[in-house]
């Protein structure tokens, strides 16, 4: 079967730039990959059929040989002839970083100077700060740009040179008889540079480790998981690069008086069986600080809630504010005297039909459920 020609493979004029050709080589080895097209025996022909065809395109001695002789120029015994096992392993690592480079994150340059890692710090506050806001200090453990190379590694004012094991590419390859293998270099780390004469701060990491101490700003009406960010807190990069981010996760402690859900505050107060039962006013507290009185009706009973309306949490960055709701819980006396057991004694004595309508219902329908019981 006659090879088609390499121009119409990759879909670009004879003409096509290097730029033009690499693009059109991605898309359509893209498109055939056979991990896109499983069991696709036409897919794998048409995928090895683009990385043979961008292998001699990408090459200009290649290139003008081919567009002189065709595809006679590759045929063994004319020029380029003989090095087919060694360029298709080659091309095969180019089409798996072409094909998966920008998947993992895009090509870094290895040259490059590496971004300081981001850093976490869990903070917890108290409602009290929540509510009004408060500027909090914290030390934290991070690595910091080294004063003595002013990050970049070296001693004096010397440079990072380039690496003569990977020439500066930060990876080496090795033939592993019909395939190449592509590592990290193990001499730069990937870097593709080396310092002959590190910084003896910093060991020619360019950063040292330190604790610096940070206010920390926390705006009124913040809620539970709050993150805020401190840009460029984070740790220091590698040899001079720019420096991660701070990230700030705010915890609110739990209060031993209130219990907030959004902008709302709840109190359980316990309220006096004869304040319950006659109605007056009581006094409680609110989360600023303050004092405010809310009245109770007679008859008050347990789960009752009174609203005070703006005595909750502000909104943050915004205008506003929620309620507090407080909660009755009518209180049964203990430790009575025996003239308070008389006087009871005496109200319950006295105690007619409908003064307590909640029992005397529910006591009601048990009667009538043991009545149908025996029928």
């Amino acid at each position: 079967m006659a090879k088609r020609d390499y121009y119409d493979v990759l879909g670009v004029p004879r003409d096509a730039d290097a730029e033009t050709l690499k693009k059109a080589f991605r898309k359509a080895a893209m498109q055939h990959h056979p991990d896109r097209n499983p069991g696709n025996k036409e897919a794998e022909q048409k995928f090895k059929e683009v990385g043979e065809a961008y292998e001699v395109l990408k090459d200009d001695d290649r290139r003008a040989a081919y567009d002189r002789y065709g595809h006679a120029a590759f045929e063994q015994g004319n020029a380029g002839g003989g090095r087919g096992a060694q360029d298709f392993s080659s091309t095969f690592a180019d089409v798996f970083e072409d094909l998966f480079g920008d998947f993992m994150g895009g090509r870094r340059n290895p040259n490059a100077a590496s971004r300081g890692a981001d850093l976490r710090y869990n903070l917890e506050i108290s409602l009290e700060d929540a509510y009004k806001g408060s500027t909090a200090k914290i030390r934290v453990p991070t690595s910091a740009a080294c004063e003595t190379c002013k990050g970049s590694g070296a001693a004096g004012d010397a440079k990072p040179k380039s690496c003569t094991t990977c020439h500066g590419h930060g990876k080496v390859r090795a033939q592993q008889g019909f395939f190449t293998i592509e590592r990290t270099c193990p001499v730069c780390g990937g870097v593709g540079k080396v310092i002959e004469n590190p910084c003896r701060t910093c060991s020619g990491a360019g950063r040292v480790h330190k604790e610096k101490t940070l206010a920390v700003n926390v705006p009124a009406g913040v809620e539970d998981g709050t993150r805020i960010r401190l840009t460029g807190e984070g740790e220091a990069g590698l040899r001079g690069g720019p420096t991660g981010d701070l990230y700030i996760f705010l915890s609110i402690a739990p209060h031993r008086l209130f219990r907030r859900e959004g902008l709302n505050i709840y109190a359980r107060v316990p309220i006096p069986m004869v304040t319950a039962a006659l109605g007056g006013v009581i006094e409680v507290p609110t989360v600023d600080g303050g004092r405010a009185k809310v009245t109770i009706p007679a008859g008050a009973q347990t789960g009752q809630q009174f609203r005070l309306k703006g005595k909750g949490m502000p909104v943050m960055r915004g205008t506003g504010q929620g309620d507090l709701f407080v909660q009755a819980m009518v209180e049964t006396p203990v430790n009575l005297s025996k003239r308070q057991r008389e006087l009871l004694e005496e109200f319950h004595k006295a105690s007619g039909k409908g003064t307590q309508p909640e029992s005397e219902g529910f006591f009601a329908k048990v009667k009538e459920f043991w009545d149908d019981l025996r029928e």
